[in-house]
């Protein structure tokens, strides 16, 4: 298939022509797709993506200014977090829209050509890996869940410290023992609810992946970074088919509604996504470190 003539008519470039000094911006590689995107759907710096089509495949590409996605300006904006938000906000934006209506593999935040002519170059480089890909990928969806083991009120702690700060304090070996004895204790307690919680997990992990075409375990978050509450004991990713979603999705609501309140554990369900974990060579079954918020290719 020829590719989509993209220069401007009337003998050169416009200087109002938002391609004009820029370079493309590469958001997904996927197959040629009927179905048109959102009318008022844009990417980043706000322009509507459009689609560059090259031997049977298409690239999901915009125009964004050189003085921001040089090489030396993204080292810049690398520092520049609000800058980056945006930018990730944006480019999933169009990743979400194109994953309404076929099945693309996303390529990596600010992946960026000189030209259309490099595009197609990365085209036809990694058409043989591009095919596999979405040979695999194609009718199916991802879907992120994960398992928290909640942290464990603070009430008793606190009740303790007031009881300790109006009872008199006492002497002699008795105290001593019953200190230890409580810190005892408490040790137990919290070892036996992360066996509880990690085997929860993985029979959870069982399930799920038999009614997945895939999976793939990614390395447990860290509290502290992802600011959410509880300590992450499963952050898995499922390949399913679209046609399976509802089905996949209401047996993880049947399991939350099992666990949650009772066992301290909170089980989260995110998607459909496009297939972030699987636009790899990982073979079936296999694991790999990460994170399902590092959304790349």
């Amino acid at each position: 298939m020829n590719a989509v003539n993209d220069e401007p008519h009337g003998g050169g470039p416009r200087h109002d022509d938002p391609r004009h000094d820029s370079l493309r911006y590469v958001y997904a590689v996927c197959r040629p797709f009927g179905a048109p995107l959102a009318a008022d759907l844009t990417g980043v710096g706000g322009v509507p993506p459009r689609r560059l089509e090259h031997q049977g495949l298409v690239a999901l590409v915009g125009p964004v200014p050189e003085r921001d996605f040089s090489e030396q300006a993204l080292r810049a904006h690398l520092e520049d977090l609000d800058w980056l938000s945006d930018t990730a906000r944006a480019h999933q934006r169009v990743i979400d829209a194109l994953t309404s209506v076929t099945c693309p593999l996303p390529l990596r935040l600010a992946t960026v050509f000189r030209d259309d002519s490099g595009v197609r170059a990365m085209l036809e480089d990694g058409a043989e890996r591009f095919h596999r890909v979405l040979e695999r990928i194609d009718g199916r969806v991802e879907w992120g869940v994960k398992v928290y083991l909640q942290p464990q009120s603070e009430e008793p702690a606190a009740a303790s410290r007031a009881s300790a700060a109006t009872t008199p304090r006492q002497s002699g070996p008795g105290s001593g023992r019953d200190y230890l004895r409580r810190r005892r204790s408490q040790r137990t307690a919290q070892e036996e609810g992360w066996q509880r919680a990690e085997t929860f997990a993985r029979g959870l992990h069982e399930t799920l992946s038999g009614h997945a075409d895939d999976s793939r375990l990614h390395a447990p978050q860290n509290s502290e970074l992802s600011r959410t509450p509880g300590r992450n004991v499963l952050n898995a990713a499922y390949l399913v088919n679209r046609a399976d979603s509802e089905e996949f999705v209401e047996l993880v609501d049947r399991t939350k509604d099992q666990e949650e309140g009772t066992s301290g554990l909170r089980v989260e369900l995110t998607g459909p996504w496009a297939a972030y974990s699987f636009t790899g060579d990982e073979s079936n079954g296999h694991e790999r470190t990460g994170d399902d918020e590092d959304r790349s290719a």
